[in-house]
C-alpha cells in the first residue's frame, strides 16, 4: 500500500509538527550582535562625548523600535548651532598667556570706545578683534569705507602692542553675489580681508610679515543663515592675534 493510502499517517498518529521562530529572525539577532559588539568597541577605544553618544543610542533605539525619529544614523539634524570656530563665551579651555591678551584688547577696545564697532573674544588660537561688514564696506563691495579706515586707525595702538601674528579672515552670509567683479562669496570675503591687510601693512606700517589675509566666504557663520539680523551677524571681518604655543603676550 502506497504512503498516500496509509491509514497510520502522520497527521493520523498526531506527530507533532516543527515549530519556531521564523528564519529571518536568526540574520536579524546576528545583526542586532554584531552592532552591539562595534558600539562597545569603539567605547572602549576613544573617549566618547557622552552627549553624542547619548544621541547614537538613541538613534539605534528609535530605529530598532519602528518610530520616525531622526538622529545622527539618519542624516537627521541636531540641536546644537552651526560651528563657526568662534565659540569664545567660555575661556575655561584657554592658557594663561592668551586670557592675559584677551583682557589686554578687551581693554583697549573698551578705552577707545569701539565697543559699538568691535567686539573681541578669544579660543585657544588666540583673541579675535570681530568688526562688523558695514562699518568697513558697501554691501558687495570690498573697498574700506572712511569710518572703516577710522576704526582702523583706532586699532593701530593695540596692534603695536604685540609682536604677535595678525591673520584677518573675510566672512559673508549665504546669499549668492553674482557680480562680474565677485562671482561667489569666496571673492568677495578674500578681496575685503586682503585690502584691510593693505591698509594695516601700507597705511599703518605694520610689518607685512606679521599679516595675512584669508577668505572664508558664507562657510563659517556665526549663526543660521535664516534672517536678516543673523545674515548681518556673519557678514564680519576678524582680525585675530595669533597666540602660538609658548608665546607670552
Amino acid at each position: 500500500m502506497s504512503p498516500r493510502h496509509c491509514p497510520m499517517s502522520r497527521r493520523q498518529r498526531g506527530e507533532p509538527q516543527s515549530s519556531g521562530a521564523p528564519a529571518w529572525m536568526t540574520t536579524f539577532s546576528d545583526m542586532v550582535t554584531l552592532l552591539l559588539t562595534f558600539f562597545i568597541l569603539l567605547f572602549s577605544m576613544s573617549n566618547v562625548d557622552a552627549k553624542k553618544f547619548e544621541s547614537a543610542n538613541n538613534s539605534l533605539q528609535s530605529v530598532f523600535s519602528g518610530t520616525s525619529q531622526s538622529g545622527i544614523l539618519e542624516g537627521g539634524t541636531s540641536t546644537s548651532k552651526a560651528f563657526t570656530g568662534d565659540e569664545f563665551s567660555d575661556l575655561s579651555g584657554i592658557d594663561e598667556n592668551t586670557k592675559k591678551m584677551y583682557d589686554q584688547v578687551k581693554g583697549y577696545v573698551d578705552k577707545q570706545g569701539l565697543e559699538a564697532e568691535v567686539s573681541v573674544s578669544a579660543n585657544r588660537d588666540g583673541v579675535f578683534v570681530d568688526i562688523k561688514e558695514l562699518i568697513l564696506f558697501e554691501p558687495g563691495e570690498a573697498s574700506i569705507k572712511p569710518e572703516g579706515k577710522q576704526i582702523l586707525d583706532n586699532l593701530e595702538g593695540l596692534f603695536l602692542q604685540f609682536e604677535n601674528k595678525i591673520v584677518v579672515e573675510g566672512h559673508t552670509d549665504n546669499v549668492p553675489t553674482g557680480t562680474t567683479a565677485y562671482p561667489t562669496n569666496w571673492e568677495l570675503s578674500t578681496d575685503r580681508a586682503v585690502n584691510v591687510v593693505r591698509y594695516l601693512s601700507e597705511v599703518k606700517k605694520i610689518r607685512g610679515n606679521r599679516l595675512a589675509a584669508i577668505g572664508y566666504g558664507e562657510f563659517r557663520p556665526m549663526a543660521a543663515n535664516d534672517t536678516a539680523s543673523n545674515r548681518a551677524l556673519n557678514r564680519r571681518v576678524n582680525l585675530l592675534i595669533i597666540m602660538d604655543e609658548g608665546e607670552e603676550s
